[in-house]
């Protein structure tokens, strides 16, 4: 089948590095004197894989309190990361909120985002972005205490709004997402730039 010969009726986004830029390195390069010691603080301390536990639903102080204990030299720098962590947030990367906002006014699709992120923080993240009420669901990892990649969060999305795999469409920046749920039978999109997915939309007939 001709990607244009597809019907589509449910667009799925991811929310950080699509369309929230929140990147560590922000605060972190205030916090610490050189970028080698940046790299080595959230390589192997304030770790991708430590945050992903309190994306998966771990309260930010029990998180925080167990590398203190375990990296005590490091305490005021480890308590940055929940304390400061609006300074984390570089604001929403805009050419893709403006392709949100094309499909929204089309009013052909229904918008969920699937996340990643802290049921502690996200409230930050909504009062921030007006735009988040554009979508018609979204399910955050945190609250849910199930996270991307287990096919169950995948799974509770589309169950909860009801949404047909076979015309929905799921845009991620991290591959090891994007895979997980190609593996459910859903078709995505591998984001890298706001150009290239306007572009993916396009092909597929979805974007004029």
């Amino acid at each position: 089948m001709h990607m244009k010969d597809r019907t589509y009726q449910s667009i799925i986004f991811d929310l950080g590095a699509v369309l929230v830029d929140w990147n560590p390195r922000y605060l972190y390069s205030k916090v610490f004197a050189t970028p080698e010691e940046t790299d080595h603080f959230l390589e192997n301390i304030c770790t991708s894989d430590w945050n992903e536990e309190q994306d998966a639903g771990r309260s930010l102080a029990e998180g925080t309190e167990l590398l203190v204990e375990k990296y005590p030299d490091f305490e005021a720098q480890i308590r940055a990361f929940y304390g400061r962590w609006r300074e984390m947030l570089g604001g929403p990367i805009q050419e893709t909120v403006e392709l949100l906002q094309q499909l929204k006014a089309s009013g052909k699709y229904k918008l969920y985002a699937l996340t990643n992120w802290s049921n502690e923080t996200f409230p930050i993240a909504l009062m921030e972005y007006e735009w988040l009420q554009w979508f018609d669901g979204i399910v955050v990892s945190g609250k849910e205490k199930l996270r991307k990649p287990f096919p169950d969060f995948y799974q509770l999305l589309l169950d909860r709004y009801m949404i047909d795999k076979t015309n929905a469409i799921f845009i991620d920046d991290n591959i090891r997402n994007v895979k997980a749920a190609e593996e459910m039978g859903i078709e995505t999109i591998h984001f890298q730039t706001s150009a290239q997915l306007g572009e993916e939309l396009q092909q597929r007939g979805i974007l004029n």
